[in-house]
């Protein structure tokens, strides 16, 4: 009877707790997305547009465009002496992408904002400063690439909108902490990148999830 009584309240008590880490990635993704949807209206655009662009980023999260191939000799390590036997080097291909969703489309919408309603002065010094302070902040990681903190550059780019464009800070947030972002940590460290070994390399990183896509809704939506 007891142990029909402690099995009973076991389910009680962990059920719910189950239920609960079952629908929080659900409940995230849902924040993610009113989130971002606020931040595309913010810019203008209406909320076909945003869930399309939001459906596209998402897609294109996972599409790497090769743009270049090159040829990296990896030098082996032995702890024989070299004398007794040969180990010739190994000849590894190494892939340049550009991410489409986390490159790509965000530069597309950036410069169609800058074109449109964003003014460009404005968009042009906030992008230099966020530019300069991922390039400060970004550290390599062998085998990974540029690791870098997500929260900093939005919080950057929204204060330089709200200074430096006060009628119209949401697009120059937005521009500012994509390009800034993506100019800084990725563009910039592009030789240091290539010394790491990864065998592929992705200017944009992980799409949709992945800081400069984050650090554009988060910027314009806190601006």
């Amino acid at each position: 009877m007891r142990r029909c009584r402690a099995r009973l309240c076991a389910m009680f008590f962990l059920g719910p707790l189950l239920l609960f880490f079952l629908i929080l990635p659900l409940l995230f993704l849902l924040v993610f997305f009113n989130l971002a949807t606020i931040s595309f209206a913010r810019l203008g655009l209406s909320p076909e547009a945003a869930l399309a662009f939001f459906l596209a980023s998402a897609a294109g999260s996972v599409i790497n465009i090769p743009v270049s191939r090159e040829r990296v000799v990896v030098p082996r390590r032995v702890n024989l002496p070299f004398f007794l036997f040969y180990y010739p080097p190994t000849v590894e291909e190494r892939v340049i992408c550009v991410n489409v969703g986390g490159a790509l489309l965000p530069a597309a919408l950036s410069l169609y904002l800058l074109a449109t309603v964003s003014p460009f002065l404005p968009a042009v010094l906030a992008t230099a400063a966020v530019a300069l302070l991922a390039k400060a902040m970004a550290r390599p990681v062998p085998g990974v690439g540029i690791a870098m903190p997500a929260f900093i550059p939005p919080l950057l780019a929204a204060a330089c909108a709200l200074l430096l464009a006060r009628e119209s800070p949401a697009p120059v947030a937005y521009i500012s902490g994509t390009m800034g972002t993506l100019i800084g940590a990725d563009l910039l460290n592009y030789r240091i990148i290539r010394r790491l070994g990864a065998q592929a390399v992705s200017i944009g990183g992980a799409g949709i999830f992945d800081g400069i896509f984050l650090v554009g809704i988060v910027a314009a939506f806190l601006s």
